[in-house]
């Protein structure tokens, strides 16, 4: 019998199970979750379904840990226009912007992604809707954010082009020097936040020849780094490429974010130092669904997209060539809608050199590591009852993860409506 949801039994019968720690399929598996844990997991023959257990018999499917993307921004929309886009977050206040990202990280979750990380949102209104996730107020996927991201002035979050007489307040975090990032990160702890995001690179229309530039001095880097970790915050770094990657990786970066030129030197130093990179290949690619004037781009800005999207391919290659740690990440708020399109990133892994069970691993397993998430990312016993039962086999075909009607998603043991 099931009372409640503490003493709730379910019981899944697929023809497939993908536990994401990388290996094949297991055919013919159970998965028994108890109170919102995954109870047991194996072969049908092997895992006893306790008396009174509602049981889902799902022949043709396939279950598996719940999605990861770990690179969005839940309160924006999304738009593609860099006009509209900035013109927005002008429109809107905080607590309106906030009720969107519900929506928001609502269609995320039942797109399948069970949790996510949040790279930026104004107010820390995303701050604000993890802890109403949490507490049970909206639904939506686990949540870690970084409030506001640091920026250098007039850096990559710190960008011109207002009139000389607009003010903005809780957009972004300037700050200038070491004191400063030191400052900004305990700022950010103190709004809540799970960890600390900063800018360390980024692109450059200038000469085609080095299309990015560094904007943190190495002194700025090392100080956040240092801060962040001596208050027990991760870092992840916007990037474009060149020296300040390694820079920045040798300071105790935790993920690269981007990162459109990674040459093999810097590949091999993020696999040594336990790196993650997230190539958010999918944003790349989002700006050629549009034609150049559609974007309000310029013919310099236009030169760059094409120069970055070719090398974001290569930058894959060298890092799953030198075993660095790779995560699904898409970017979903900036060009992406959120939710529709998040699981073509994972397509896009395996266009770019992962195989199938790579790319799925990238967006279980190593999302919930890179996340911080123990409890989730693989299914094992023991661990929280967050899964995707999926029609079909996406081991053999990856594109069936970006069909809602095929999918099925459970957070805490419970069917995601």
């Amino acid at each position: 019998m099931r009372l409640s949801d503490e003493g709730r039994v379910l019981a899944f019968r697929v023809d497939g199970l993908i536990d994401g720690n990388g290996g094949p399929p297991l055919r013919d598996a159970a998965l028994v979750v108890t109170g919102g844990r995954i109870a047991s997991v194996g072969s049908r023959t092997d895992v006893v379904v306790p008396e009174g257990a509602e049981i889902i018999e799902a022949p043709g499917y396939t279950l598996m840990p719940g999605l990861v993307d770990v690179h969005v921004h839940l309160a924006y929309s999304g738009i593609p226009h860099k006009r509209a886009f900035r013109a927005e977050g002008t429109d809107m206040s905080y607590p309106a912007m906030a009720l969107r990202a519900a929506g928001y990280a609502r269609d995320t979750l039942r797109a399948g992604f069970t949790a996510v990380r949040d790279l930026n949102a104004p107010g820390g209104v995303v701050i604000d809707l993890r802890d109403a996730i949490d507490a049970g107020h909206v639904p939506g996927p686990r949540i870690r954010a970084c409030g506001l991201g640091l920026s250098a002035s007039g850096g990559h979050m710190d960008q011109p082009g207002f009139g000389d007489h607009v003010s903005l307040n809780g957009m972004n975090a300037v700050c200038d020097g070491p004191n400063a990032f030191r400052k900004g990160v305990r700022e950010q702890v103190k709004r809540g936040a799970d960890l600390i995001k900063i800018n360390v690179c980024v692109s450059s229309i200038k000469d085609p020849e080095r299309p990015y530039r560094q904007e943190m001095t190495d002194e700025e880097i090392e100080a956040a780094c240092d801060e962040a970790h001596r208050l027990e915050r991760p870092v992840a770094a916007h990037t474009s490429g060149g020296p300040a990657i390694a820079t920045a990786v040798r300071a105790g970066l935790n993920t690269v974010e981007h990162g459109h030129w990674i040459d093999e030197e810097t590949a091999a130093l993020m696999a040594e130092r336990g790196t993650f990179y997230v190539p958010t290949l999918l944003v790349n690619e989002r700006n050629f669904d549009f034609t150049q004037e559609e974007m309000g781009a310029s013919d310099a800005s236009w030169r760059w997209l094409n120069l970055s999207r070719e090398a974001k391919w290569e930058s894959l290659v060298n890092a799953h060539r030198a075993g660095v740690k790779i995560a699904v990440g898409t970017d979903a708020g900036f060009m992406l809608p959120h939710g529709v399109m998040n699981a073509v990133e994972i397509e896009l892994l395996v266009r770019g050199g992962l195989t199938p069970l790579e790319a799925i691993t990238a967006a279980t397993r190593t999302g919930a590591e890179l996340l911080g998430l123990d409890e989730a990312g693989t299914l094992q016993a023991g661990k929280l009852a967050d899964l995707v039962l999926v029609c079909g086999d996406p081991s053999a075909d990856i594109t069936l993860l970006q069909d809602p009607s095929r999918l099925r998603v459970f957070k805490d043991g419970k069917e995601v409506s």
